[in-house]
């Protein structure tokens, strides 16, 4: 029988985790956007040493809010406060579920009195958009759904084209594309910069460890803009970035860009489950690594465990918030990066050509993930799951391979850990997985971002130095 909704997709499964594990959704996909322009170490490089053009025109979904309580309606399923969110403002917006776990997270720009876009994986939109139906919010919304990871020649649109330009040398094409100084505008700050004869949208961020701009618009200007922008910026070195590099540059920067959403129980979500469609992200992801439980909700994480801490204001009524009052902040895992053994990564590199064994999980580079969402188990010297590892590849700037993990808040920089790379028993069925064997890697505890500029440069935060993970 064909199940309709998420809900009766997991009462056939039975197990859920085994329902992830084995999913043949294959490898997650940046979409469209070519994986290299010239190769992914010289795009890696450039983010640090001149300037890139990133393309996020496609890997995102957006969700436009318009109405008298869409401001009303993020506050409601955000821990995040609005009590000074202005027009031309942004902010990374993280929901919770009842329980106070993370259901997803992502951009809110305030566009306009009465109006917001959000711009981000499908879980956040697909909770927004929920509650837009169903928790009586005067609100209109228009959803537009990232672009298919496989177009098979067909066209492609979206409502918008949206590119960031990045690095030490940004300002520098921006003021040039401008026609002179681009305006002065504090982080998660919106204005407008002149392109071509045209007044575009643009949000101060920073990516790279470097200020930088996020501009957007429509999407059948974004061929035009885009190659004015390299034009323009080819003098001071600016490098476009394909989809292979792109994902890797949250390894130097500090996000943990996909964990799971935690939808899967609660009788209080049940409705949403039912709401949710039997192919959706949440029916489809696929769970990967080496950490296996039988209880999905092992796999939920709180927003302190992923280092947003700083973000939870109790100066609103939303949902979690109950939960997320009783849990001790202090007590809670805490967001690092991991620094692999250089000699236990080639052991993995080895196995390609031991014609004598099965060798192990294949080490994508420079992004590894084999998964939408991924947990390795972190062990400590006595061989206890100290953590999880949750984002791993590898970062041609620092020559090293690394993870972003969530551990024990008692262990301390520098101590080593072992990160468990593959899947117990030879693999799941998961189309991005090939039988192998586990094997136990060597890494450093070591702070996050792991990119010095990042951890110097970037506007006091959660990827700021001294800002507790």
């Amino acid at each position: 029988m064909t199940q309709q909704n998420l809900e009766g997709v997991l009462r056939a499964a039975g197990n859920t985790v085994q329902m992830l594990r084995n999913s043949q959704i294959g490898a997650y996909v940046y979409p469209v956007v070519p994986g290299e322009f010239t190769n992914w170490r010289d795009e890696q490089r450039a983010w640090r040493d001149s300037a890139v053009l990133f393309d996020q025109s496609h890997h995102m979904a957006e969700l436009t809010l318009k109405g008298p309580d869409a401001l009303k309606l993020c506050s409601y399923t955000t821990l995040n406060s609005f009590a000074n969110f202005p027009v031309n403002r942004a902010k990374q917006m993280v929901p919770t579920s009842y329980d106070g776990f993370v259901i997803g997270d992502g951009i809110l720009f305030h566009l306009d009195k009465d109006e917001l876009l959000f711009v981000g994986r499908a879980p956040t939109v697909n909770w927004l958009q929920f509650h837009a139906e169903t928790g009586g919010f005067k609100v209109d919304f228009i959803r537009d759904d990232r672009s298919p990871s496989h177009p098979r020649g067909k066209a492609v649109t979206r409502r918008h084209y949206r590119l960031q330009i990045q690095g030490p040398n940004a300002k520098q094409i921006l003021d040039k594309i401008n026609g002179g100084p681009i305006p002065d505008v504090k982080f998660f700050t919106m204005d407008t910069i002149n392109i071509k004869g045209r007044k575009v949208r643009c949000l101060r961020h920073g990516m790279a460890g470097a200020p930088g701009l996020e501009i957007w618009g429509p999407y059948a200007e974004g061929d035009e803009i885009r190659e004015y922008i390299l034009e323009q910026g080819r003098e001071f070195g600016i490098v476009p970035v394909g989809s292979r590099a792109y994902a890797s540059n949250t390894l130097e920067s500090g996000w943990i860009p996909s964990p799971l959403p935690a939808v899967y129980t609660g009788e209080e979500l049940r409705s949403y489950r039912e709401w949710l469609p039997a192919n959706g992200y949440e029916a489809t992801n696929a769970l990967a690594g080496s950490y296996v439980s039988d209880n999905i909700e092992d796999y939920y994480v709180n927003p302190f465990q992923l280092g947003y801490g700083s973000f939870v204001k109790f100066d609103h009524d939303f949902i979690g918030a109950d939960a997320l009052k009783k849990i001790d902040a202090a007590a809670q895992r805490k967001k690092v990066t991991l620094a692999w053994n250089a000699d236990d990564v080639a052991r993995i590199f080895a196995s390609l050509v031991d014609t004598g064994n099965r060798g192990y999980q294949f080490f994508e580079v420079p992004t590894a993930n084999y998964g939408s969402s991924n947990y390795d188990a972190v062990l400590d010297s006595s061989g206890a799951t100290v953590g999880l590892s949750m984002f791993s590849g590898y970062s041609a700037n620092e020559r090293r391979a690394l993870s972003l993990a969530t551990i024990d808040n008692t262990i301390e920089i520098g101590t080593e850990v072992t990160v468990i790379w593959g899947e117990p028993g030879g693999g799941s069925s998961k189309t991005s997985v090939e039988p192998h064997d586990q094997i136990p890697v060597r890494a450093i505890v070591s702070p996050v971002p792991y990119s010095v500029d990042a951890r110097t440069g970037y506007h006091a935060g959660w990827r700021t130095a001294g800002a507790r993970p």
